[in-house]
């Protein structure tokens, strides 16, 4: 399989650059590949009759294949690498216990106002609010940013450790690739497919258990590759989320419309994660680090490098032209 991906990566970026003339999708993409071999080849007609089919289908079995296998494995990776975090928190656990010791309400209240004056903030009493809130749209653990030199920073919050929110329904994380969602369902059985209400559209998620309100019912913030994104029930209690961004170029302040925003500008990426990048998006990645710090050196850009480069080059195959008068930006 690995042999015939070395051999196909070349056209990857030719084939995305046609795909983006492509706004619905794969069915487009593909109309207008056959169009191309019925108009410009003899692949219908230069065989016998029905070759055509038999190579067609054998080829899209082969990829089917490959495509099962690797979302498989990928899919494989993801829960070995939960499992994995789950066994390392139960062996900490198991080392060092939790003591608990129970307190009176007076020496609760009396710790809370110590704990808050060391932290240099007034003790707030608790209010209890008889309105209905959103419990998708409330931030469980994340810090809201209260000063920042950016204005626009300024209410939003703070990303968690994988660069995307925990909130009370609900958390996930991001890479510049994809989204990872975790979705805990409230429930005290082992839920199945046929327990679930999970629709997955380009730029829209439901998902949640039949005969209840939906957990998620709302517009993404951006698309995903419908195609590449995928689902699964984990341990019976939680739907696993894995959406493949369109854009990998840009992260998500939020997953759906109505979440609160996190600050993208407080993202710092492991500089590991770089190298899980495809080649396409890694080179871009690259590319703008780049010129992010030619920039802050007052030096040119590399598109701005390479302008320099071909008229150099000009100028020096045509000395007889005088170039002293030309303004160039």
């Amino acid at each position: 399989m690995s042999g015939d991906g070395n051999k196909t990566d070349q056209f990857d970026t030719l084939f995305l650059s046609i795909a983006q003339h492509h706004p619905e999708g794969a069915h487009q993409l593909l109309d207008t590949f056959v169009g191309f071999l019925g108009r410009k080849t003899d692949f219908f007609t230069g065989g016998n009759e029905g070759d055509w089919e038999k190579l067609v289908m054998n080829t899209f079995k082969k990829h089917e294949k490959i495509s099962r296998s690797r979302h498989d494995a990928e899919v494989k990776e993801r829960k070995d690498r939960e499992a994995a975090k789950k066994a390392k928190k139960a062996e900490a656990e198991a080392v060092k216990p939790a003591e608990i010791t129970e307190l009176t309400d007076e020496e609760a209240d009396r710790l809370q106002k110590e704990i808050d004056k060391k932290k240099g903030i007034d003790a707030v009493p608790s209010v209890i609010n008889n309105e209905e809130s959103n419990p998708s749209t409330s931030a469980s653990s994340a810090e809201k940013i209260e000063e920042d030199e950016d204005e626009s920073e300024k209410g939003k919050l703070k990303p968690n450790k994988g660069n995307g929110c925990d909130l009370e329904r609900y958390k996930w994380t991001q890479t510049l690739q994809d989204i990872e969602l975790r979705v805990p369902l409230e429930i005290n059985f082992r839920a199945k497919q046929k327990d679930l209400v999970v629709n997955l559209a380009k730029k829209h998620l439901t998902c949640g258990v039949k005969g209840q309100p939906p957990i998620i019912d709302d517009d993404l913030q951006h698309e995903i590759k419908l195609e590449e994104s995928t689902w699964v029930i984990e341990d019976g209690k939680v739907l696993l989320f894995n959406l493949e961004k369109v854009n990998k170029m840009n992260w998500w302040g939020k997953l759906v419309q109505s979440d609160p925003e996190i600050s993208t500008k407080k993202i710092n990426p492991e500089p590991s994660k770089l190298s899980d990048l495809d080649g396409e998006t890694r080179g871009m990645v690259e590319k703008m680090m780049y010129d992010q710090r030619q920039k802050e050196m007052g030096l040119p850009t590399s598109d701005e490098q390479k302008k320099q480069d071909v008229l150099k080059k000009f100028m020096e195959q045509h000395p007889e032209m005088d170039f002293s008068k030309c303004k160039f930006n």
